[in-house]
């Protein structure tokens, strides 16, 4: 046989003729798994020309198994969130769900409500139904679930949490928490508290983060013992604000790093004889639509929480389709109430 058609020991992949032509491995693959007429939809004709010369030159062959598996695709994509109960969450599914549909791929979803094991036994479900890809909204800092899923090979998308190096659409939540540090400092406030949220979520860690990070540029280190991890529920905010309060003298202000946690001080505050927005300043996080509609109303940072999820299911399209994708941090937005500067007008947001 001629030696122009390659090392038949060595197959050869898309990968390999889109580096030696230095084109996207995913225009590769349109051109070669078009059908005729379609070719020209997959690239410039001068491209198809050049993709399809090498492919023939080098003996390029479609893998069967991996052609049928494109064929037969269910359109089909797993989500998992801890619980769908959280407006949050829900929210950002409702971005997923509506994005899912323009894409022409059905979802569904199931909470893990944050137990490993949980997550571990609902993606084998997802798995068992032929999904195509995947969305976790429930991804723990250490990825160690997500490493072992990444070998499978299906393709997944995070949203809200982070996690190492895998894709993911989040809010700026470092960037969130040093905008509600600029806006407290501004206000005076010097004796701060923070309820972290809990600790294997990138949620609280990059928002507690920002937070301490921009009193440390003004020259305010937030003790340890100010630093409280709650579950993300104004029940948890109840019992974080409650240690923080019976530890000593009330902070001037406290930050929760979600609204339910600080809806939850605020009824520990209350218990404790003390007024939102007069005797301690309280900020939340998300701007949840109840943050407005509180007595005294909730100053937070708005996260794209809709936005979050139509990313999400965008950037899973592409990688269905081939491509490489990055992750996006959209940015949040500083909304000042009450609860921060009392009852006057401020000229704020």
């Amino acid at each position: 046989m001629g030696g122009d058609k390659g090392d038949k020991s060595a197959p050869v992949t898309l990968r390999m003729l889109a580096d030696r032509l230095g084109v996207h491995v995913s225009t590769v693959s349109r051109v070669l798994h078009a059908k005729p007429h379609e070719s020209h939809r997959a690239a410039s004709s001068a491209t198809v020309e050049r993709i399809r010369k090498l492919a023939d030159d080098l003996g390029y062959q479609p893998n069967p198994h991996a052609t049928s598996l494109r064929t037969q695709r269910s359109n089909l994509v797993g989500v998992l969130v801890p619980r769908l109960s959280d407006i949050v969450l829900a929210t950002i599914y409702e971005g997923i769900e509506e994005a899912a549909a323009e894409q022409g791929l059905s979802t569904f979803v199931t909470n893990t409500l944050d137990d490993r094991e949980l997550q571990r036994s609902h993606t084998e479900m997802m798995l068992a139904r032929r999904i195509d890809g995947m969305i976790f909204g429930d991804a723990y800092i250490d990825a160690e679930f997500l490493a072992g899923f990444a070998r499978r090979g299906v393709p997944f998308v995070l949203v809200s949490r982070r996690a190492a190096e895998y894709p993911s659409v989040t809010c700026d939540d470092y960037l969130g928490g040093r905008m509600l540090a600029e806006h407290l400092l501004e206000l005076g406030h010097r004796d701060v508290a923070v309820i972290a949220g809990e600790p294997y979520a990138s949620t609280g860690i990059d928002r507690t983060a920002g937070f301490v990070d921009g009193y440390a540029e003004a020259g305010v280190e937030i003790q340890a013992e100010k630093m409280v991890h709650s579950r993300f529920d104004a029940r948890g905010g109840h019992l974080a604000a409650d240690q923080l309060l019976e530890t000593g003298a009330a902070p001037s202000a406290i930050f929760a790093v979600n609204d339910f946690a600080a809806i939850g001080a605020f009824g520990a505050l209350r218990d404790h004889g003390l007024r939102v927005g007069v005797d301690v300043a309280v900020a939340g996080f998300n701007d949840t639509p109840l943050a407005v509609e509180l007595p005294v109303p909730l100053t937070t940072v708005r996260s794209p929480m809709h936005e979050m999820g139509r990313r999400g299911i965008e950037l899973l399209a592409r990688l269905l389709g081939g491509e490489e994708v990055v992750s996006e941090r959209l940015r949040p937005e500083l909304m000042v109430r009450a609860s921060t500067v009392g009852f006057g007008d401020p000229d704020s947001p």
